[in-house]
């Protein structure tokens, strides 16, 4: 990226470190840590965080507070901090929490996350507090009791930011994800074990059931042949 918007990286990197307690304190709020770190940091990967262009709601790079249905057994609407779009398709999603939050260790966050971008069927999102920065596979099925470091491929301190830049630049920015660069580094991803699709996640669920039901019947309905147990 242009040296000016490195500076831009550096210059949010020292303030943070200069004024690092503070910013840890339980009082300094997520609100805070967006407005003044994180929205930047974006901005500095090209995004129009803030649509100073003016574009219309349904065209807006990024949306706050992204309203999403959840997925079946959790009714109701959440909303992600962040969604990061091109034109009107979702590429990511970004969770923010303040900085008094351990997001490498702290598993709810991380699940938080995930069940987000699992239910939107995004394969990659981002936890950050701007103290640290985490990427996940979000293909991964995730669980109330998988450890935080389930399905993290990147977890960076801010002090990493600067000497990792262009590695983020490489995947995150805007040309990046306009380029396709961000569609082809999740392709090179996908063969990793132990991700499953949404979609097949939920047949898997649903032919569970099915032989529970037929275990069920049999067992209170011992004279039904195999084929009326099938068609029951």
């Amino acid at each position: 990226m242009a040296t000016d918007t490195l500076e831009k990286v550096l210059d949010l990197v020292n303030r943070y470190r200069y004024n690092r307690d503070r910013y840890s304190r339980p009082d300094y709020n997520e609100t805070q840590v967006r407005r003044e770190f994180i929205d930047p940091l974006f901005e500095a990967l090209g995004w129009d965080v803030a649509n100073k262009k003016g574009l219309a709601p349904q065209y807006q790079e990024v949306i706050h507070e992204a309203a999403l249905r959840q997925s079946s057994g959790r009714p109701g609407v959440v909303a992600p901090d962040y969604a990061f779009r091109v034109g009107p398709a979702r590429k990511f999603f970004v969770e923010a929490k303040k900085p008094a939050i351990d997001i490498r260790n702290d598993p709810a966050p991380a699940f938080q996350l995930r069940r987000y971008a699992w239910t939107a069927k995004l394969p990659l999102s981002i936890l950050t507090n701007f103290a640290e920065f985490a990427v996940y596979d979000c293909r991964y099925k995730p669980s109330d009791s998988d450890p935080a470091g389930q399905a993290r491929t990147l977890i960076l301190r801010y002090d990493e930011y600067p000497h990792r830049w262009e590695e983020l630049v490489a995947i995150l920015s805007r040309d990046a994800v306009w380029r396709g660069d961000f569609d082809r580094y999740v392709e090179s991803t996908r063969a990793k074990r132990g991700t499953q699709e949404v979609d097949d996640a939920f047949l898997a669920e649903i032919e569970g059931w099915r032989v529970a039901l037929a275990r069920n019947l049999a067992l209170r309905n011992p004279r039904l042949s195999v084929r009326e147990l099938n068609y029951a």
